[in-house]
């Protein structure tokens, strides 16, 4: 089933009797549609700004050294991981005295687009291009994370909680869908080789775009911020929004602040909220490890190029979009905390079998012909079971990603949403250093990649066993 077809399903059965939170009518088919094209909207900056594009350039041609890349890339994230982390909750307990949340959503939508479009001036060789590389990804990724704990907030307004999953697993869908069209344009059409000056299609970048200066690269940035522009405006346009409360700002702080006071004396009291807030902290760390980490163990042990992680990258993006349409019915038959706990156990499973590769090896023992020269891509036999484990990687990510904030809604208070996607945003980021941090300490003491990544393994086992404790039932 396509996504547009699944929103049409989810909106025809918005119409049933529901007031959600906010007590709006039922919202129409284009509202729906509307709001699961914020996760197509914003997803292009995590692929194309993130990960695959404008952060790999950083790291070879900003930085002095590939390593000095990854760790200044690293501060950033991590700088900008504490401040969502510290403000989300207290952001989102405001909010929820505002009443309205696309305000929110269009006010952090303003970094996200400076951010993205400043990267564009990260020029090799100009002197401020690594401050201008490392402030625009920091603040974009302020913007994009802020709005998307506005965006996520929405979701009980829009369908009946017995389909919340497929709502949100739509959502994800959709998002890997942008990510993995952005990423074909962007890879295919506009960032080339400085060698070759072609792109990975062998053709000449677009708009002329310089492969000396790696223009495709910076590029990246603004295509990121026109992206989301276009395809955000059916959000404020045609989704309903809860009204706006007459309250001052000021006194939507005070009363937001204490809000969030008695928001987190509820939550210590919650067992289940507890735990599945620190099931969400220690399992996302892992999938942040898992997602830094994924294309440098790949170039390190099986001496993948651009050509071949990008490749990868992209099947990565297709497994995760029918991933997460699959798991978005499964959570809605099953349950958000059975799709959570399958999803853990196919990480698990498959990331032990991926530490288990090698050029030469497979499964630890079984030793294989070498790739032959000129043979094609993905021609070993370790290649095509790397391919296929990190597929069912990908696969398992989104339904995850998308139930997670399905349980979330599942095991919160009515009326306090906001404040407690502000709370799951903080559980999301207030250790995802650590994870990282092991897998870098642990590679160092044995100087062995599979050995770091292995780390992460025992963060998605604590996540599941902690995960296990939690009631899975509607409040």
């Amino acid at each position: 089933m396509s996504a547009s077809q699944a929103a049409a399903d989810l909106a025809g059965e918005a119409h049933v009797a529901h007031s959600g939170e906010g007590g709006l009518l039922p919202p129409r088919r284009g509202a729906v549609v509307s709001w699961l094209f914020f996760d197509w909207a914003a997803q292009p900056f995590f692929t194309l700004v993130t990960t695959f594009v404008f952060a790999p350039y950083f790291a070879s041609a900003l930085a002095a050294t590939p390593a000095q890349g990854q760790a200044l890339w690293g501060y950033a994230t991590a700088a900008a991981g504490l401040s969502i982390a510290l403000l989300a909750p207290v952001l989102g307990a405001i909010a929820d005295r505002t009443g309205a949340r696309k305000p929110w959503i269009a006010g952090f939508s303003v970094p996200l687009l400076v951010g993205s479009a400043a990267l564009w001036f990260a020029v090799p060789g100009e002197p401020w291009a690594i401050a201008i590389a490392l402030v625009g990804f920091a603040v974009a990724t302020l913007g994009v994370e802020f709005a998307t704990v506005f965006n996520n907030a929405m979701m009980p307004d829009l369908v009946p909680r017995a389909r919340l999953g497929r709502l949100s697993g739509n959502g994800w869908a959709l998002g890997y869908a942008g990510g993995l069209v952005s990423l074909v344009i962007a890879l295919g059409l506009m960032a080339a080789s400085p060698q070759t000056g072609l792109t990975m299609l062998g053709l000449e970048p677009i708009f002329g775009l310089d492969p000396a200066t790696r223009a495709g690269d910076r590029a990246s940035g603004p295509f990121s911020a026109i992206w989301y522009v276009v395809f955000v405006l059916p959000l404020f346009l045609l989704v309903p929004d809860v009204p706006r409360r007459p309250v001052t700002l000021g006194a939507a702080v005070r009363q937001g602040l204490g809000d969030l006071a008695a928001t987190l004396r509820e939550a210590r009291a919650d067992r289940r909220m507890v735990l599945f807030l620190a099931a969400n902290m220690v399992y996302k760390d892992g999938l942040v490890a898992l997602f830094a980490f994924g294309g440098i163990y790949a170039a390190g042990v099986l001496g993948w190029s651009s050509i071949e992680i990008g490749t990868f990258g992209i099947l990565l993006t297709i497994t995760g979009t029918f991933g997460a349409v699959i798991g978005g019915r499964l959570d809605d038959r099953l349950g958000p905390k059975r799709v959570i706990s399958g999803a853990l156990l196919v990480l698990i499973l498959c990331g032990l079998g991926l530490v288990s590769v090698d050029r030469d090896t497979v499964f630890f023992v079984i030793e294989t012909a070498p790739a032959q020269p000129g043979a094609g891509l993905f021609s070993s036999l370790p290649e095509q079971i790397f391919l296929v484990l990190g597929g069912l990687l990908g696969a398992a990510a989104g339904p995850l990603q998308a139930a997670s904030r399905t349980l979330l809604v599942h095991v919160s208070p009515p009326g306090a949403m906001t404040r407690y996607f502000g709370l799951f945003a903080l559980s999301g980021k207030v250790t995802s250093f650590l994870a990282p941090l092991l897998v870098g300490l642990v590679t160092a003491a044995t100087a062995s990649q599979a050995a770091g990544m292995a780390v992460i393994l025992l963060f998605f086992a604590a996540g599941l066993a902690l995960l296990s404790r939690v009631a899975d039932r509607p409040h």
